[in-house]
């Protein structure tokens, strides 16, 4: 009982959150299929916020999302029904806004209102992972141009590992199903704002610097653990030979990369194994492991408590 206890209370660690102001949110019909979701995606995550609160609120975060674009992603758009602000996580590609066209790369941020002509076309060659948030209220475009964004235009970060870092949390919260997460992703989103401003000002570094390579790799774990099995397909996705990235790992992290991104897997699927009628099959299955008694030794292993255990402890609750 003790183990269990400590194992869960290891588990509990990883989500503890500060008290924050809850973020005014929108009244307005639900959306059963949210216009902004693309099909031509290899991946996806996506996150749902409750729209209730009055009406026309100064700022609200209503959904949001992470996409692997396909070689023939491109989508065309004149107008919508909420401001996004998306973020080029790696690859490349091309935006169109209102009829100035920029291309785009890992660190790009462009932010478009309502009523722009959106075009947002992959490269085919070397195709873009994005993260986007769908947003509403009167003062988003003066938030965000106060922030470095300017409206329906294009932008890129400085050391753009520390702006996906924040939008990983943002997805990770806004998936659950707490009370609190509507806060939490407020939260998270003022964050957001604050190194938008900080690294949309800063130089881009001419040559990779270690740290700026570790947050890069680091970042590419965090986004989409689940794809990795082992040390060499993380190399592969990140560029650099396994032995140099092992060297980074240890240097800023203290462990291997695939104790890291075994560790991230774990985490995952503990938040899987949390939500109801979810098998333990199934949770490993979503984190990449199709033989579910190598999963469950890698999850005791990790959090100290076997995946059934986790699961009865949720179920009794």
């Amino acid at each position: 009982m003790h183990k269990l206890r400590s194992g869960m209370d290891n588990l509990a660690a990883c989500h503890r959150i500060a008290t924050v102001p809850r973020m005014p949110r929108v009244r307005r019909p639900a959306l059963s299929q949210p216009p902004i979701l693309a099909s031509q995606v290899t991946a996806s995550r996506y996150f749902f916020l409750e729209q209730h609160g009055p009406p026309r609120a100064p700022l609200a975060l209503l959904y949001g999302g992470f996409e692997q674009c396909r070689p023939d992603f491109l989508v065309r758009r004149d107008g919508f029904p909420c401001a996004v602000l998306e973020f080029v996580a790696s690859g490349r590609g091309r935006v169109t806004i209102n009829g100035v066209s920029v291309s785009v790369r890992a660190g790009s941020v462009f932010f478009y209102d309502r009523t722009a002509r959106v075009e947002i076309e992959a490269d085919a060659t070397n195709p873009m992972a994005k993260y986007f948030l769908s947003l509403d209220g009167r003062a988003i475009a003066a938030r965000l141009r106060r922030n470095g964004i300017p409206r329906n235009g294009i932008a890129h970060v400085a050391f753009f590992a520390e702006v996906q870092e924040v939008l990983e949390s943002l997805l990770r919260e806004g998936a659950r199903t707490r009370a609190t997460r509507s806060a939490v992703c407020a939260a998270l989103f003022e964050v957001l704002l604050l190194k938008l401003r900080e690294l949309t000002h800063l130089d881009p570094p001419t040559r990779e610097g270690s740290e700026a390579a570790f947050l890069r790799c680091k970042s590419a774990i965090d986004a989409q653990p689940q794809t990795f099995m082992r040390l060499e397909d993380i190399s592969r996705a990140v560029g650099l030979g396994p032995s140099q990235l092992t060297r980074l790992f240890r240097r800023f992290q203290g462990t291997s990369p695939y104790h890291y991104l075994l560790h991230r897997k774990m985490a995952l699927a503990a938040e899987r194994l949390m939500q109801p009628n979810c098998l333990v099959k199934e949770a490993a299955e979503h984190v990449g492991f199709s033989d579910p008694y190598h999963f469950s030794r890698c999850f005791k292993q990790v959090h100290g408590i076997s995946p059934q255990q986790l699961r009865r402890s949720a179920t009794s609750s």
